[in-house]
């Protein structure tokens, strides 16, 4: 009788923790959906120059543009910005692939993404955060053009001064 209430407790045991992860593989599933959504809605508002593409950043968040001044607070982007808007056209991204990955902190995610620009292929990386009423915003944001390994020698001669 023992061994057959040590069995039932063993598999009890097992099925519960197969529940459980289960439904955190679907919860992940559904937060990257989610993301997924903020991320493309993000662009989109970029290509159909939507004002509230500033919208989806988090309180103090942080632009990194492909030059090494472009560091903006999220205000002083939208202030730079804002104008390309108005005018009814700002870029086109058009994400390639994106990878989006969770720590132990649960109301953060950092993702990485390829995406195609007037510039040729771009790496986006950022820090995507959920604020108190559940929604995912953009806490950091860097664009990086990317540049083939054949091509870096003259990447880097291009960006010398000229003596």
């Amino acid at each position: 009788m023992r061994k057959k209430i040590t069995l039932v407790l063993i598999f009890a045991f097992i099925s519960a923790f197969a529940v459980i992860a289960q439904s955190e593989i679907r919860s992940n599933e559904q937060e990257i959906r989610n993301i997924n959504l903020i991320l493309d809605t993000w662009h989109e508002r970029a290509t159909t120059a939507d004002t509230t593409y500033f919208d989806l950043f988090a309180e103090n968040a942080m632009y990194l543009g492909t030059d090494s001044k472009e560091i903006w607070t999220s205000k002083e982007f939208k202030v730079l910005y804002m104008s390309y808007f108005k005018r009814g056209k700002a870029w086109d991204f058009k994400k390639v692939n994106r990878n989006v990955y969770f720590g132990n902190i649960d109301n953060y995610a950092w993702i990485d993404e390829i995406l195609d620009t007037w510039m040729g292929l771009c790496r986006g990386t950022a820090v995507i955060e959920k604020n108190s009423v559940g929604d995912w915003r953009i806490k950091h944001y860097s664009l990086t053009v990317l540049v083939p390994n054949e091509l870096i020698k003259n990447y880097v001669l291009l960006l010398k001064p000229e003596k």
